[in-house]
């Protein structure tokens, strides 16, 4: 399969979109899909920010009716639901059980309205209510001292660095083009001010381009003032943390999310089974960083899930010497910085500057609705789009991909129906590709996850990989889940996929090191180990 590089990129466009998060894939897949040439470019790789370290969920957001924000739980509502439609195997159901405490966060009438209007919204009743012995009996070890109750409604669940490679392989596959590792240096503008021409810069070689358009869509997040400083007055980028932690799917048997209230500051925190293993967080307080190194877990934010933990699942013997490892992630809000961080608002803005159109803040869940906000406000600047692509718009809204076409692909392959599901979820149309160049032997797991080794060949020659960061930590998520990154693995990875990624044994040998350091910086668990209270 052809790659693009700074040479094929070359030419004139109707739009380029500088950012490849999930906001600026979501631009780009919608721009392709209706008709207009497009480019998409990421200083970084693919995901590389905030859309590989979110809380890997796609909801609503009850808390924003207690903030009154009807109209941004009602979009997100329909959002997930949409996309649980669209990418089924990739988008997946989920369900969370609260548990009320008398005396420590919401009562039940409280979570019974917010419930009810939260159903009402997705046409369907998504909710139920528990007595507390039937709570005691799906989470075995919840802490019962002071227990009366609990509710159980549905969300949904994503891998959030797949939702983002889906979008931007699929816009290529109908004739967009993207390319990480370039980043736009700078815009030119004509005599009348407007948008002519963007020059592009790979980030390693130096390699310089200029592309033409009248369109420039930056949807770079939380570095979005870079290219388009604020326009409101007084109202910056604040750029606000979430952290998690990952341990073994064998610390406790759990089929639904925990979410509770932490007992020191009430502030909504989850325990979520993902892929096998388990998922503690967030935090979300400012992060004071270098924003372009990638950021990572504090002591005290450790020490703050682990709080959290202790409380909710109080004889739970556990400590950080369990978690395989964490995740940071930095939320673009704009702010005047009079709230506290949980309180920020996570609507989205849109500026406009004759061609350049930002689009910023917004939650991964509604990623759809800003592409569309940001195309309506570029519209006067764009052409009519092309009728051949509207034809190729067409057939990709005829159906979803595992309908269509997966018996086809994976006829031969030894997999269940839901791990079918899966990869056509995550791989789309593609998945032909990956059964093209895997024997059906490679269709297994790898190392106790989920992850299959044809996903590691096809990502390697597929998938514009340039580090070995890129694979291990976003194509597939294994440096996350194995013990030190995966690094006791790697031996057979370089043997196995080496032929894929064409590198010398030096350049392996630098891969290595350059990805062991990563690693330990921005992923291993904190290292001071941390024993919870005895309660």
């Amino acid at each position: 399969m052809k790659q693009d590089n700074m040479t094929t990129i070359q030419g004139k466009y109707d739009l380029v979109v500088v950012g490849g998060g999930v906001t600026g894939a979501g631009v780009f897949h919608r721009a392709v899909q209706q008709g207009f040439s497009a480019l998409l470019v990421e200083a970084n790789d693919f995901a590389w920010g905030t859309s590989s370290r979110s809380s890997k969920m796609v909801h609503g957001g009850l808390r924003y009716l207690k903030q009154g924000k009807f109209l941004l739980t009602r979009s997100a509502v329909r959002e997930r639901q949409r996309l649980l439609g669209a990418y089924p195997g990739l988008v997946t159901p989920l369900e969370f059980i609260m548990p009320i405490y008398e005396h420590h966060g919401p009562s039940r009438s409280s979570m019974k309205v917010g419930l009810s209007i939260y159903s009402l919204m997705a046409g369907e009743k998504q909710h139920q209510s528990f007595p507390k012995s039937k709570i005691l009996e799906m989470v075995p070890g919840i802490r019962s001292e002071y227990l009366k109750s609990g509710v159980g409604f549905k969300d949904a669940q994503v891998d959030d660095a797949r939702l983002v490679l889906r979008l931007i392989f699929d816009g290529c596959d109908l004739g967009g083009k993207a390319l990480n590792y370039t980043k736009a240096d700078s815009i030119e503008r004509n005599a009348k001010g407007n948008v002519a021409a963007v020059n592009l810069r790979d980030t390693e070689t130096g390699t310089m381009v200029q592309v033409k358009t009248s369109v420039v869509i930056n949807a770079t997040g939380a570095f979005a003032e870079t290219l388009h400083p604020s326009p409101l007055k007084d109202f910056h980028i604040r750029p606000l943390r979430g952290s998690h932690l990952v341990f073994p799917g064998d610390l406790v048997p759990l089929s639904r999310v925990i979410s509770f209230f932490h007992p020191r500051d009430k502030r909504p925190v989850f325990f979520s089974p993902w892929e096998g293993f388990l998922f503690l967080g967030t935090t979300d307080i400012d992060h004071e960083g270098d924003m372009l190194k990638e950021p990572c877990i504090t002591m005290d934010e450790a020490d703050y899930l682990m709080e959290g933990l202790a409380f909710i699942l109080p004889n739970l013997q556990v400590s950080l010497s369990h978690c395989i490892s964490s995740i940071a992630g930095i939320r673009p809000v704009l702010s005047k910085r009079k709230r506290t961080a949980s309180k920020e608002s996570r609507e989205h803005v849109v500026w406009k500057n004759k061609g350049l159109v930002t689009v910023t803040g917004g939650k991964l869940t509604t990623f759809s609705l800003l592409a569309a906000d940001a195309l309506k406000e570029a519209g006067k600047y764009l052409p009519q789009p092309s009728a051949s692509r509207l034809v190729e718009k067409n057939r990709e809204n005829s159906g979803p991909v595992y309908d269509r076409d997966m018996g086809e692909y994976l006829m031969d392959v030894q997999l269940s129906l839901e791990e079918k599901l899966r990869l056509t979820g995550r791989y789309g149309t593609r998945t032909a590709d990956m059964a093209a160049i895997c024997a059906p032997k490679e269709f297994l797991p790898l190392a106790n996850t989920h992850t299959l080794w044809a996903e590691l060949f096809h990502g390697a020659k597929n998938e514009q990989i340039r580090h070995l960061s890129d694979l291990m930590l976003r194509r597939v998520r294994l440096g996350l889940f194995l013990p030190n990154g995966g690094m006791d693995i790697l031996d057979e990875i370089e043997n196995r996929i080496g032929p894929f990624l064409a590198w010398d044994r030096a350049q392996w040998a630098r891969e290595r090191r350059d990805y062991e350091k990563l690693w330990q910086t921005a992923y291993a668990p904190p290292a001071r180990d941390y024993v919870l209270p005895a309660r």
